[in-house]
């Protein structure tokens, strides 16, 4: 890597910081000092669901949210490794077995599943409770991290959490603009978010619980989706609770997030 060239990618991510074009400036410049195939940076925060922030997957981006975001990421190896230890740095997938961490579980229900064949994790802290996870993935196994990578990379970590702490300090989590935008589908924009509203839930909810669970994210209160579906106020609020457990979610908000986390990543 030219030395001007990593200059050039550094300033133009310092010059985005605090606006919507920083991840894709951040993730350009950390290309340039390791090739990576695929990247998810989630923003984490004790006791909650992560928080999109961004992605390049181009295939079986439906996993993101049907399988990692609504309850897989709890599986995740590094993700259970930060809630542990909560340290900083960058790990590798063999850091992660070393740590006896049950990688096999997630292995077997998802990993395998998005085709990557390596995987380096970002461990940054923002601030106190909240922190930034930046995946980067290998979907051939000829590309995998190396070791002399790796440290290539770690010689670079202070700067990448540096940039990281001073986008995201004092500054909610929000959820990107997704790389592939809607205008790039054959859909319109309302069918796009008609086919969200309609696909949210499918591998967890019941057909009844899905109802309620896309009226809910419209804005709908209890009584008016029990006039709507010609219910009682209080079978709506026992699928609710349903609704709430099977999405892992404690509040309204929550489930607003889970929604948003599942239109942008589809």
């Amino acid at each position: 890597m030219a030395e001007s060239q990593f200059n050039h990618l550094l300033a133009e991510s310092i010059s985005a910081l605090k606006s919507p074009s920083f991840t894709p400036k951040l993730m350009a410049l950390i290309a340039s000092i390791l090739s990576y195939d695929c990247a998810v940076i989630l923003g984490l925060r004790k006791g909650k669901h992560p928080i999109y922030l961004y992605d390049s997957i181009e295939n079986n981006r439906e996993l993101l949210f049907d399988r990692y975001l609504t309850s897989a990421f709890q599986d995740d190896p590094f993700y259970k490794m930060l809630i542990i230890h909560e340290q900083q740095g960058i790990f590798s997938l063999k850091d992660v077995i070393k740590r006896d961490m049950d990688y096999q579980t997630y292995c077997n229900q998802f990993y395998l599943q998005t085709g990557w064949k390596d995987e380096l994790s970002i461990l940054i802290e923002v601030e106190t409770t909240r922190w930034v996870v930046i995946y980067l993935g290998c979907t051939d196994a000829d590309n995998a991290f190396s070791p002399f990578k790796v440290e290539t990379l770690k010689s670079y970590f202070a700067v990448i959490q540096s940039l990281c702490q001073q986008h995201w300090q004092q500054t909610e989590f929000l959820l990107a603009e997704p790389v592939f935008s809607p205008e790039s589908y054959s859909v319109k924009r309302r069918e796009f978010i008609e086919d969200g509203l309609h696909s949210f839930g499918n591998d967890l909810l019941s057909t009844r619980e899905k109802q309620i669970a896309r009226l809910v994210v419209q804005g709908l209160d209890t009584k008016e989706i029990a006039q709507q579906l010609d219910i009682t106020e209080g079978t709506v609020k026992n699928h609710r609770k349903r609704i709430y457990a099977q999405l892992r979610v404690t509040s309204l908000s929550e489930l607003f997030q889970v929604f948003l986390n599942h239109i942008i990543t589809r």
